[in-house]
């Protein structure tokens, strides 16, 4: 199952576990990992992308050794919310992990790697560490946003 509605996706777990978010560019794709409650995200890895079944072997293995039960998918839309061509080749890429019968939720991620590079502008982070971590902390940024709207989803405690 492919969904935008955070409600769906939390309707497809009986009981909470680790999700993992995907941040998925043309050459990388940035790995996070949130706790089984659905209250933290960080981020996990970056896989260096070459042929689909090379990428989906890395992110199976990854799916199997963090015991993961659903994954956050960035979806890079337009300003105005509508698809462009990167959209379309991520939704694809969804569709095609679809194998992993895993839970996908699509992420509107507009802002994910412009807050990740501010953030570590703004602590001095040098621009070679900077390019070796965004993909897997924009990763952890798409994850919380996603975890934080479904906490909402319950409501308060």
């Amino acid at each position: 199952m492919i969904t935008t509605q955070p409600a769906n996706f939390a309707d497809s777990f009986p009981d909470l576990g680790k999700l993992a978010g995907l941040d998925v560019g043309t050459k990388t794709i940035g790995l996070a990992t949130c706790d089984p409650g659905w209250s933290f995200a960080g981020p996990a890895e970056t896989v260096r992308r070459t042929k689909f079944t090379t990428d989906l072997a890395a992110l199976r293995a990854f799916v199997e050794r963090e015991s993961i039960v659903g994954l956050v998918i960035g979806l890079p839309l337009n300003l105005d919310g509508s698809d462009s061509s990167q959209t379309q080749s991520v939704r694809a890429f969804a569709r095609n992990l679809l194998v992993l019968a895993l839970p996908i939720l699509l992420w509107d991620e507009r802002w994910s790697t412009q807050a990740v590079e501010r953030a570590m502008i703004a602590a001095d982070v040098s621009r070679a560490k900077r390019a070796a971590a965004v993909d897997k902390l924009a990763a952890a940024h798409i994850l919380q946003g996603a975890i934080d709207a479904l906490a909402n989803l319950a409501g308060p405690e």
